[in-house]
């Protein structure tokens, strides 16, 4: 049986949970926050990691930057091209799996956004994902990577959450694994008589050991934020933010 994230029908079934028209507003605030803190310039080569429909890779073309996004949903790949061709802009897209892509000294700076990491059982696959971004990064390149940390979740966790949009119910359910090294919950999408059920898991990272995984795969430096706009990662943090530079 196929893992959630492999699963086709779960990100198209859940397209309207995971990427709401919300989602798509703040991406202009969130590159601009990005590109602030990374210092990246115009004319950069950025990869977009974990891509999905294109929401930041859309947004930093528009700004002039060379862009790569990477995806494994051939569906999410194929709407971020044809908003590529609708508004002219020049975007590689490429379908692979996040523990395989590698493009050695490419790029000048990568992203890997919305909780995009930590999906796979064996936690050697996540070892492997920041190495291969290390070797596509120039030197003196920058990775920047956002989640939730677990040490937010920790203090904002609720076991149940629900909410309608739009007249399509959904349903969260919540359970943390391991000591607190997963997150598992069970989403439930009601859309008149269709029921839809999937069953997701995260790996969880604390600043610390997102940092020391960071180090360990090469990268010099590590510095992390509550946000995407600089804040600190402190008690007030709303996400873990880790910019990394080799």
């Amino acid at each position: 049986m196929k893992a959630w994230y492999e699963r086709d029908d779960f990100w198209q079934i859940m397209y309207p949970k995971i990427f709401d028209q919300d989602r798509w507003t703040t991406a202009k605030e969130e590159v601009e926050s990005i590109i602030s803190l990374l210092g990246i310039e115009l004319g950069d080569s950025i990869l977009d990691l974990c891509c999905g429909p294109g929401r930041h890779s859309l947004e930093l073309a528009r700004r002039g930057y060379r862009v790569t996004g990477v995806d494994r949903t051939l569906s999410y790949l194929e709407k971020a091209r044809r908003q590529a061709k609708t508004e002219g802009l020049k975007i590689e897209f490429i379908q692979d799996d996040m523990r395989n892509f590698c493009r050695p000294g490419t790029f000048d700076a990568a992203l890997n956004l919305y909780s995009s990491f930590g999906y796979f059982e064996d936690q050697e696959d996540d070892r492997r994902v920041i190495k291969n971004l290390n070797k596509s990064i120039k030197s003196g390149g920058r990775l920047i990577m956002e989640m939730m940390g677990k040490e937010v979740l920790a203090r904002i966790f609720r076991e149940r959450d629900w909410h309608e949009e739009n007249g399509v119910l959904f349903l969260e359910e919540r359970k943390i694994n391991s000591g607190w090294g997963c997150i598992q919950a069970r989403w439930v999408m009601i859309k008149g008589k269709e029921i839809n059920e999937f069953i997701v898991s995260h790996r969880l990272y604390s600043g610390e050991e997102l940092a020391a995984l960071l180090l360990d795969s090469d990268f010099k430096t590590v510095k992390l934020f509550g946000d995407l706009s600089g804040a600190p990662y402190d008690h007030t943090a709303q996400r873990l933010v880790a910019v990394a530079f080799k």
